[in-house]
């Protein structure tokens, strides 16, 4: 699979499974809504900051729908300070997304936290404009989410997860040969529909983090990856899988398909010295 990369990987997962994951992220990923609902999802990013681990704070969009509210997400950052903050955006929606990345950058923040803007858009000349704003604004870090339709307008592939997956490195991959992203840009990847897409990265160093669930997701579904990966995405959510118990968790099956994801896509393994089971 090439050289191996290192690329800074978050699995989102149960609550069950926060401790132990320690062993397999490279960094901690908190979703705000849940650092108010969940005392012991709090507890944990509470002390994960403390020990020092890297922290990229995200808005909820993507579980709630929409962005979780501002005043709260002023609060955890203030609490927490992230390493880095998804701005809030809008699905699929280009202008009011630049509206609010404006409108985010009248707060003062701590000094080491990066702020991320993430590309909304319906076509790819909408995902050029909105990354060009967002650039313009002054964010250094830009993020793509993997579940927007017009990547499947942009790679006609007849499997939907497949076509999204590869309408995303089109659209990165575009916008890299136009020299509106360089060598010099940092991008984030939001989430994934087939875990092997980030393969078709391998030449583009400044893509430079990624979360997914993916490998947790196909394991609480019982699915084992493959040398390939799979064909498309699993159907569990993390939704009605967070409160699961750690003894209702096939932690070998976990194991493989973590592993494998980072086989697969040219990835180091384990981060932190990390060595046998799980």
């Amino acid at each position: 699979m090439g050289d191996q990369r290192n690329m800074k990987i978050n699995h989102e997962v149960p609550r069950a499974l926060l401790p132990l994951s320690e062993q397999f992220n490279n960094y901690d990923f908190a979703l705000p809504h849940l650092l108010d609902e969940d005392d012991e999802y709090r507890q944990y990013f509470i002390e994960a900051k403390r020990k020092g681990r890297y922290l990229i704070m995200d808005n909820s969009l993507h579980e709630l729908g929409h962005a979780y509210d501002s005043v709260r997400l002023l609060y955890w950052i203030k609490q927490l300070e992230p390493d880095e903050f998804i701005v809030p955006d809008v699905w699929e929606n280009m202008h009011q997304t630049c509206a609010k990345a404006k409108h985010w950058l009248q707060y003062t923040y701590p000094k080491n936290t990066t702020l991320v803007a993430v590309v909304q858009a319906k076509s790819y000349g909408e995902a050029y404009e909105c990354y060009n704003n967002l650039e313009s604004l002054g964010y250094k870090k830009i993020a793509f989410s993997y579940g927007a339709n017009y990547y499947n307008e942009v790679s006609n592939h007849p499997n939907k997860d497949v076509g999204k997956a590869l309408g995303r490195r089109e659209v990165i991959s575009k916008m890299y040969q136009t020299g509106i992203i360089k060598d010099t840009s940092r991008i984030h990847l939001l989430g994934c529909a087939i875990p092997q897409e980030f393969y078709w990265y391998n030449a583009f160093t400044f893509v430079e983090s990624l979360d997914t669930s993916n490998p947790i997701m196909a394991t609480l579904e019982g699915t084992k990856y493959d040398e390939d990966g799979l064909k498309s995405k699993p159907k569990a959510n993390m939704n009605d899988h967070f409160d699961m118990s750690i003894d209702n968790i096939n932690l070998e099956l976990l194991e493989h398909n973590i592993k494998t994801f980072r086989i697969i896509n040219g990835f180091r393994p384990y981060p932190n010295k990390h060595t046998g089971s799980l």
